[in-house]
């Protein structure tokens, strides 16, 4: 087997792109400058070739900034957006241009006549375009320098460093060097052993976070590594807490600068990406944004997810994709690089409350407020089952309220509806397990979670109580009151 050689100058390329990618401008500079190689990508070569086109300069500039082009290239792109300036009679911008920028230094000392003749442009009293142009006009040197410049540039994948780093760790696993499922310390180069945990259910109320008298919380999650804990409320503000204290983190410098991640309207929902990193958030007025958790940067903004409020939010494995319900009885899923809405699924006749993908991707399922749950082909967005959990005690149908994926067996879901009962369902609609509070009357389930393992099954009550069942012997096992 032939040894795969790998370019230096490509590793530093790959480590250039996360510096861009992560808002770190000195480092890659730095880096550019020190090791002469440069980046010269842009994320998409007929964007950046329109917005040439369409003269939108302050565009343009800052991705010039970072690109290493051949000085007469810039100088062709400098000197049509000093003729624009002048033409737009912005000319302290034009003046900037052409006497501050380094190109522009360079035709003065190296191409006098040519800068000279912009300079005359700059102090007349009116601009003409046959004289800026001669035989040409903007619309050919805009295309020209379009051209020019995009054979200079390449389109890449986002985000490569970490897609390779996530590759090799796969095929570690697919070789069996790394156990599936196990925390990875990177740095280290070793797998985190952890002793194999019983799974108990939680017998102590460790700290209750109270909300001003204005606010209440609609929603909350913790993040898959078990770092942060994030509330979402009816303010519009979303907030992120330190469990062991029960007070907010102010280790993330956004928050302990009082700037938190926010909405204009309430906000319903949010959910983690798998590694952490990003968090979703959906508001009142249809609206879904994206974080990064530990910078409280806004990633993405979907103004126009839905035409009503946003119920729930699941990111996909990958976390290129987010699936969203809403009070408009749909289901959506956005792509996150786009920002548009890439499915949709339609056919709920009232609010649709949860959403989830199933545990390979093809397959979505929903929770609705018409009683039943659907499941949809992703692919075809059509919908290949609907059921509806057995009634309640008190008789007639209720709304769903979530639908969960059970860890132990991937074509099983765990459907809580607002009744005494939670259910273990195929994906065909027949009923597996089922649990109950044994109470007729106040004791409906609102909200409900599993264990990571699948051993527990935890559900709160309209009687402020959290019933913890054993999924093993179908009994509930422990009684909690909240408050």
């Amino acid at each position: 087997m032939s040894t795969l050689e790998i370019e230096a100058r490509d590793v530093i390329k790959i480590v250039l792109q996360f510096c861009k990618e992560n808002s770190l401008h000195q480092t890659f500079q730095t880096l550019q400058n020190e090791c002469q190689v440069s980046l010269n990508t842009v994320d998409s070569l007929e964007t950046f070739v329109a917005d040439i086109n369409s003269g939108r300069w302050d565009v343009i500039l800052p991705q010039v900034a970072q690109l290493k082009l051949p000085r007469k290239k810039l100088e062709d792109l400098y000197e049509q957006i000093v003729l624009e300036m002048i033409e737009l009679r912005e000319l302290d911008t034009a003046r900037a241009i052409l006497r501050q920028t380094q190109a522009m230094g360079f035709m003065k000392q190296e191409q006098p006549e040519r800068y000279l003749r912009l300079e005359h442009l700059l102090v007349r009293t009116y601009f003409d375009p046959r004289e800026a142009y001669h035989e040409s006009s903007k619309e050919k040197r805009r295309s020209q320098i379009a051209q020019a410049l995009a054979s200079e540039v390449t389109v890449v994948p986002p985000s490569r460093l970490m897609a390779l780093i996530g590759q090799s760790l796969k095929w570690q696993q697919h070789q069996g060097l790394l156990p599936p499922g196990t925390q990875f310390d990177l740095f280290r180069g070793t797998a985190a052993v952890k002793a194999d945990e019983e799974e108990m259910y939680p017998t102590t109320l460790a700290h209750t976070i109270k909300f001003g008298k204005q606010s209440h919380p609609e929603c909350a999650r913790f993040s898959p590594d078990g770092q942060y804990l994030v509330s979402c409320s009816v303010d519009g503000f979303i907030e992120v807490w330190d469990y062991i204290s029960g007070k907010l983190k102010k280790d993330l410098q956004y928050q302990a600068d009082d700037s938190f991640m926010m909405h204009d309207d309430a906000v319903l929902c949010v959910d983690f990406s798998r590694d952490s990193e990003m968090l979703a958030s959906g508001s009142q007025d249809g609206k879904i944004k994206v974080w990064r958790i530990r910078t409280g940067q806004c990633l993405r903004r979907l103004e126009r997810a839905h035409s009503q409020g946003v119920t729930s939010l699941s990111f996909s494995r990958d976390g290129s994709q987010l699936l969203s319900t809403s009070f408009d009885s749909t289901a959506r899923i956005h792509g996150l690089k786009s920002g548009k809405a890439l499915k949709e699924f339609r056919g709920h006749t009232s609010y649709v409350n949860d959403a989830i993908f199933t545990s390979d991707g093809g397959r979505v399922i929903t929770a609705s407020s018409d009683c039943t749950v659907k499941v949809w082909d992703v692919k075809t967005t059509d919908c290949i089952q609907t059921f509806k959990p057995p009634p309640p005690l008190k008789g007639g149908d209720v709304s769903v309220n979530s639908v969960h994926l059970f860890p132990k067996n991937s074509e099983h879901i765990v459907v809580c509806n607002k009744a005494s009962s939670i259910y273990i369902m195929t994906l065909q609609g027949q009923v597996v397990k089922s649990f109950s509070s044994g109470k007729r009357e106040g004791g409906d389930f609102v909200a409900a979670c599993i264990s990571p393992k699948g051993e527990w099954i935890y559900c709160v009550g309209e009687d402020r109580n959290i019933y913890c069942f054993s999924q093993q012997s179908g009994k509930l096992e422990h009684l909690m009151k909240l408050c």
